[in-house]
């Protein structure tokens, strides 16, 4: 029989209970369920996504890559391309053909002519006026939205143009920019010159204007896309910094140059990048307002171009590299910024 000391004893057993610790990462944050089923699991669920990007992505550019190496129709080396008494690059013709084909190389004014009637140096015209021109015109149109009573419908308004296709925009505005050769004009703009007593300008034909009229087509479009990622950076703004600016002093313009830009400034360069890389890949709006031609070209225009209408492989793939080689900088360095903010949060 039990007396009540025993009663008043736990009782022992042989086995006993022990609970584990959570495993933590060296952050201290919880290691999530999926990473303790092993390393391979993790690779299952990827694998799905991996496939299609290999097949839509990885395959596709490798065969790019070994088709800038042969001759217009893949069944040759490029080098069997090469005419006698001129500069051959052996495997490398076709992107001899992409990097010098367009330059005259007789005297050093002529190659600058070239260069800037040249699709790169469209490119170069589209990165420098359209970049700036989207960035400038969306912040403004963020800060200027930020102060009116129905900011909500001002920026829905500012952003329609983002709704419309790039082609869609590319025929509106060349009936904006159309010109007769008669006396009635029915382009708007050649409409309301000849109203006020000027003269009609082919504004698509006439270089180095058409360039410039096409990038303002652009600007149209994606300032409504700049204005949306650069006011929600300046909701970000702390609101206690800029009451204690102005009771300083300080006047409208000094608190946006030497408060809201700054602070700003890192979400500024990820839009100057992201426009950089649109630009680069800009093909649309070139190929439905003027095709290219009257020295319009942009590099992936003229890709088109070579692959579609010249129907030469090897040289439109080559042109397709150096393309991609030319927005690989800035792909990265967007990357790069993004891991940075991950790493500090």
């Amino acid at each position: 029989m039990a007396t009540p000391q025993d009663i008043s004893k736990p009782a022992t057993t042989p086995e006993v209970a022990v609970r584990r610790k959570p495993v933590r990462t060296s952050s201290g944050a919880p290691v999530p369920e999926i990473m303790k089923q092993g390393g391979l699991v993790p690779w299952l669920y990827l694998f799905p996504a991996l496939l299609v990007m290999s097949f839509f992505i990885v395959y596709p550019m490798i065969n790019t890559i070994g088709l800038s190496f042969q001759n217009r129709d893949g069944t040759a080396s490029a080098a069997t391309t090469c005419r006698e008494g001129q500069p051959c690059w052996g495997v490398f013709e076709n992107y001899r053909y992409a990097l010098t084909a367009e330059f005259n190389t007789s005297s050093p004014g002529a190659f600058w002519n070239s260069f800037w009637s040249s699709s790169y140096g469209n490119t170069i015209k589209w990165i420098v006026v359209m970049v700036f021109g989207t960035v400038s015109v969306g912040l403004g149109f963020a800060v200027l939205a930020d102060r009116v009573k129905y900011e909500a419908l001002a920026k829905a308004i500012l952003f329609m143009p983002m709704a419309i296709s790039f082609v869609g925009a590319g025929v509106i505005w060349k009936f904006v920019y159309d010109y007769g050769t008669s006396q009635t004009q029915i382009g708007l703009l050649n409409s309301i010159i000849t109203s006020l007593g000027g003269r009609p300008v082919a504004w698509l034909s006439t270089t180095p204007i058409n360039t410039f009229m096409i990038i303002l087509v652009g600007i149209w479009i994606w300032s409504g896309f700049c204005m949306t990622i650069l006011a929600a950076a300046l909701k970000s703004v702390p609101d206690e910094i800029l009451e204690a600016a102005r009771v300083d002093g300080a006047t409208e313009w000094t608190v946006f140059w030497r408060i809201m830009v700054p602070i700003i400034l890192p979400t500024i360069t990820v839009v100057v990048t992201t426009m950089v890389i649109n630009v680069l890949k800009l093909f649309d709006l070139v190929y439905v307002m003027t095709g290219g031609n009257f020295q319009t070209d942009v590099i992936a225009n003229r890709m088109y171009t070579e692959m579609y209408k010249n129907f030469n492989v090897g040289r439109g793939t080559a042109v397709a590299v150096v393309l991609v080689v030319a927005i690989i900088p800035f792909i990265y360095y967007n990357i790069k910024r993004f891991m940075e903010q991950e790493a500090t949060r």
